[in-house]
């Protein structure tokens, strides 16, 4: 793993579609990325290639918070989303990039993210933990099929 750089990688029992939704709706957004014990609002979510979102992760146990933002880069329906983004904090310098590839496969979806450029103020470790938390909370809103009564 290259330094300021995570990258992981999951098999979800869902549809690239359903995966590719949890990434573009703001709500569904707000429900799976932030890691544990963080609560997530979505200022801003304009999810096209030029588009940009704005969000605040907030502690839930001191009620602090921090805001980040970016721009989409790329973005291929079920397939790819890139996007940039960069802390509020200017104790946080530097722009990261994070791309996000799915592929379909007969279990479901391949999912890989890597994440680049990681403040040097951030401990990569701890970030990677934070994004398998955040995958948790994902698969479990993706894999469950709940039919509409």
């Amino acid at each position: 793993m290259k330094n300021n750089t995570v990258s992981l990688h999951r098999v979800i029992k869902a549809s690239p579609e359903n995966v590719f939704r949890a990434f573009a709706d703001p709500i569904a957004n707000s429900f799976w990325f932030p890691p544990y014990g963080f609560l997530c609002t979505v200022q801003q979510m304009d999810f096209i290639v030029g588009g940009t979102f704005k969000m605040t992760f907030i502690n839930f146990s001191t009620g602090n918070g921090h805001s980040f933002g970016g721009e989409y880069l790329e973005i291929s329906p079920n397939e790819l989303i890139k996007y940039s983004d960069r802390f509020d904090d200017p104790n946080l310098p530097g722009e990261m990039t994070t791309t996000v590839t799915l592929k379909e496969v007969s279990c479901g979806t391949e999912l890989r993210i890597l994440q680049e450029g990681i403040p040097e103020q951030i401990p990569v470790k701890m970030c990677y933990l934070g994004w398998q938390e955040s995958l948790q909370k994902l698969i479990k809103l993706v894999e469950p099929e709940i039919p509409d009564a």
